[in-house]
Parts: structure tokens; sequence; C-alpha cells
């Protein structure tokens, strides 16, 4: 379970959303950030519940293999992990928002992106009868990185831009190892099969 609490911790990458989330904030006034942002990640866990519960089924209906899951989702995490390392320039449509988000782009897909909600698709696959454990997993990185972001004005202050980017990187770091070895066990899977 400590795995797959790190493993979302990684992927939710809440440090790396921090300035993502601020410039989204910005047009929002300062009375009704907070609770924007506490509804926006309330809306991002509904989501993750949803994947964890009825993404199986949507696997079932697909015919894919646990193998398949696996390796696919070593490949994605993979990539995720270099574009946190090696960073894109953030797109101008985020910029370009005004007024109060609402779902978009906060809770889906900052917080709850394709990546973590692969993420929790492969977790769910690899250990059907731990739905639970699994979902133990998904609250409390849930409720770390969403109480990072609720303090992303302190951790911005404290960190600077400099900080957060350094951090964001050596999650990247972290999120690579992981990716690999997600890789590599369904490539044994496959072949002991």
């Amino acid at each position: 379970m400590f795995s797959a609490v790190v493993t979302l911790f990684l992927v939710l990458d809440p440090l790396g959303n921090i300035p993502l989330f601020l410039s989204v904030l910005k047009t929002v006034s300062p009375e009704r950030r907070r609770k924007v942002l506490v509804r926006e990640i309330a809306i991002a866990y509904l989501v993750l519940l949803l994947i964890l519960f009825l993404g199986s089924y949507a696997l079932q209906f697909l015919h894919l293999d646990p193998e398949a899951i696996s390796i696919a989702g070593g490949i994605v995490l993979f990539l995720i992990a270099l574009r946190m390392i090696f960073p894109r320039e953030a797109t101008s449509a985020i910029d370009s928002l005004e007024g109060e988000p609402f779902v978009v782009p906060l809770a889906i897909p900052l917080f709850a992106g394709p990546s973590t909600l692969a993420t929790i698709l492969l977790l769910r696959q690899s250990s059907p009868s731990h739905a639970g454990l699994l979902l133990l997993a998904i609250t409390i990185a849930w409720a770390l990185s969403g109480s990072i972001l609720l303090a992303s004005t302190f951790f911005y202050r404290v960190l600077g831009e400099g900080g957060l980017i350094a951090m964001a990187r050596l999650m990247g770091m972290l999120l690579v190892t992981v990716a690999v070895q997600m890789l590599l066990n369904g490539v044994k899977s496959f072949l002991t099969r």
C-alpha cells in the first residue's frame, strides 16, 4: 500500500502543479479562491473513485490483459516523468482562462489527469482483490496532494518558483524508476505466462 500511495502522490505532482493552480486562480477573487480550490479537489476525488470502481469494467469490455495494462502504464508514467524532469512551456490556454474555473482545468486534467487515471487502472488491475487498500491509498495520496495545493501560496512563498521546479524534477526522477519497474513487471509477467 505504501508503494501505491507514493506512486499516486508522485503522479499527482502537487508541487509541480502549484504554479499552474495559482495561474488559473489569479482571476478569482481572493475570498473565493479557497472555496473554489476545495470544490475542485473534491471533484477530482470523485473522478478518482469513479475510475477505481468502474475502470476495470471498461478494461474487461476492451479485453485488455493485465500485462498490457502494466506495460502501457509503465510507458505512460515514463513519459509523464520525463515531462516532469524536462518541462515544456505552460500552455497559453491556461493563461487565457477568465472567471472561476469549474472542473476544467483544475479538477481535470491538472489534478485527476490521464496519468493518474492510468495509474489507478494499473494498480487496480495488478491486485484486483485489494480494492479497499487501493481506496485507502488513493485517499491518502489525494489528501496529501490536496493539502499541499490548499497551502499553495505558502509553498510558493517559501520555495519560490525555482524550488518548486527543483522539487517537481526530483519527483520526476523517482517516478522514472517506478515507471521502469512497472514496465519490467509487465514484460516479466508476459514472458512467464
